[in-house]
């Protein structure tokens, strides 16, 4: 029997929902083309996400860039550390994710979390042959291998460029901007649906590992001491949890609790990833992905990023195994204060006080006339360290001053000491309106493609209708890339061009429409059953009559008689979720 993602890439492909790409000439692994049903429904899940994400949650969004320059990933990191572990075959010179080996030889779940040599002997340990050839991989070595796609920016070598492999560091780079944009209050968010590209390894499992794929990002920034998430709006929600505690207990498994029971239990960290995972759960459902087959994982000690103090991973199962579809991340000020050192440029924003405020704060006022002829060519560079040192330490000047004793500078690696009167060492009081803050960032991240394959495959079912066994894609109606098919019951007699009328009225209307006149009229049912098309409109005798239609709903097959004044009203009623079928 075909397994669920056989199933799905069969239908997919024959419907036009997605396929590899440039099949003419072999074909490009790691690459889909998503096809007139695919592309409708990928972009009903992005209208989805941005009603909720940008519209409802009051944030802005952007479209930033593919390419940016070599400069924003070193400060970003992505050039030293955005690697996978690959292994490559000495038998046929194939390369593999080595992770991805000991993930489906052994019940290890997530080998990405361990070192590389631990991987390398779990191969050795477990007589890990190359997929491609059968030759054995243990004793090859396990290396570290960088995702980013390379290119030149201008003519000839040109300025080295990279395309993005998430599209978070667009907003991270023109925060000095935005910021400015939203008057410098905080919080505020920025979204964006944008394509990334990684150079995997090894790509598989259709949308679930490509090389080029959608994410839609939110970047939200708070003032970590002031601004808290509106955790009212979902303190009763129910989260699947499967803690790290979890993960590592031998009978550990799923828990359903609360947000507030969730953060008074300590199982989340944060009060804003408890919020997104709040605020997310309703829209998972919406979009039709089975909540008996889904969960929040979150990351063991092993897999969690240097500068993020908690991480979950929203994960749906497909086929028997769980895949990531949203990774919801509190990464602190990290990224800001990376390209704030970089760039030189300014990434803090300024905080008001309600009243000003009066604070003494220690001063240094360099006096060069003494420190030139004592320092020579070093002096500019001990004036500095002076100024820095009363920044960080001003108790070193003050104990120095209390002890009669010079202040202690490094420069160069060697110490010079300073008279505190050559550094004017003081304290003045000054009156302070307000004090800058570097925003810390509250990140959920979701994987557009794995979401549409996600949603196709909890939509993919099988029944029959008539003693005939027939595939139905139980897509919700707001989601679904056709809302209605629209049929003549046959070609003849003007039900044809009564149809097509109403076919363009309902377009207008602004809702998604096919018209299909081919075969019987069960045959064509059967058609938008399988593409998921949530309701189907007959033209037949009775109209040309009373001007009604048959209205046939998916999923039960019933059938109403509706006016055709009342078509567009029911239809986006029903689309809305405003209207029950049973209720027509």
């Amino acid at each position: 029997m075909r397994s669920e993602g056989e199933r799905l890439a069969e239908l997919a492909k024959r419907r036009g929902f997605f396929f590899q790409s440039a099949g003419a000439y072999g074909g490009v692994s790691g690459f889909y083309t998503y096809g007139p049903e695919g592309a409708a429904l990928k972009a009903n899940v992005e209208d989805a996400w941005r009603d909720l994400f940008v519209t409802r949650e009051g944030h802005e969004e952007i479209s930033a860039p593919d390419v940016m320059p070599e400069a924003v990933f070193e400060a970003s990191g992505h050039l030293d550390g955005f690697d996978d572990m690959i292994v490559e075959c000495a038998e046929c010179g194939e390369s593999h994710r080595a992770d991805h080996l000991i993930e489906d030889a052994t019940a290890i779940e997530e080998a990405e979390s361990m070192p590389a040599e631990e991987v390398a002997d779990l191969i050795a340990e477990h007589d890990i042959a190359c997929p491609t050839c059968g030759a054995p991989l243990a004793g090859e070595p396990v290396e570290d291998f960088n995702l980013m796609f390379e290119t030149s920016i201008g003519p000839g070598s040109g300025d080295p460029g990279y395309l993005r492999p998430e599209t978070a560091q667009g907003i991270f780079v023109e925060f000095p901007q935005l910021a400015e944009y939203a008057r410098n209050q905080l919080p505020f968010g920025v979204a964006q649906i944008g394509t990334a590209y990684r150079n995997e390894i090894s790509p598989r499992k259709a949308l679930v590992r490509v090389r080029e794929f959608t994410q839609a990002e939110l970047e939200h920034f708070v003032d970590p001491e002031t601004d808290e998430p509106p955790l009212d709006r979902v303190a009763d929600v129910v989260l699947p949890l499967y803690s790290a505690e979890e993960q590592q207990a031998e009978d550990g498994g799923v828990r359903d609790l609360t947000v507030r029971e969730a953060l008074e239990a300590g199982v989340i960290g944060d009060p804003w990833i408890a919020y997104y995972l709040g605020r997310s759960l309703s829209w998972y459902e919406r979009i039709g992905v089975d909540m008996d087959r889904f969960r929040y994982r979150q990351h063991l000690p092993g897999e969690l990023a240097h500068y993020a103090a908690d991480c979950w991973d929203a994960e749906s199962e497909i086929g028997g195994d769980w895949i990531e579809i949203t990774g919801f991340a509190y990464r602190g000020d990290y990224d800001l204060q990376k390209h704030a050192d970089h760039s030189g440029e300014d990434f803090d924003v300024f905080v008001a006080y309600d009243d000003p405020v009066t604070v003494e704060r220690a001063t240094v006022d360099p006096d060069m006339s003494v420190l030139g002829p004592e320092f020579g060519g070093a002096a500019g560079d001990v004036a500095d360290a002076l100024r820095d040192l009363v920044e960080r330490d001003p108790d070193a000047f003050r104990d120095a001053e209390a002890a009669g004793e010079p202040v202690t500078v490094t420069v160069g690696g060697e110490d010079h000491d300073v008279a505190l009167e050559a550094a004017n060492f003081g304290v003045e009081e000054f009156t302070e309106s307000g004090e800058s803050v570097t925003p810390h960032v509250v990140e959920p991240s979701f994987g557009v493609g794995r979401i549409v394959y996600t949603v196709l495959a909890h939509a993919m079912d099988r029944d029959e209708v008539d003693g005939e066994e027939r595939t139905v894609l139980r897509l919700p109606p707001g989601v679904a890339p056709t809302t209605v098919g629209v049929f003549p019951l046959m070609d003849k007699d003007g039900l044809a061009e009564h149809a097509r009328d109403v076919a363009a009225d309902l377009r207008a209307a602004g809702l998604s429409v096919t018209y299909d006149d081919s075969g019987a009229i069960g045959r064509r049912y059967r058609r938008q059953d399988e593409v998921g098309t949530p309701y189907c409109v007959t033209v037949d005798y009775d109209t040309l009559e009373d001007d009604t239609v048959t209205v046939r709903d998916r999923d039960s097959t019933e059938q109403r008689r509706v006016a055709v004044d009342d078509l567009v009203a029911t239809l986006a009623g029903l689309r809305a979720g405003d209207l029950a079928f049973e209720d027509v």
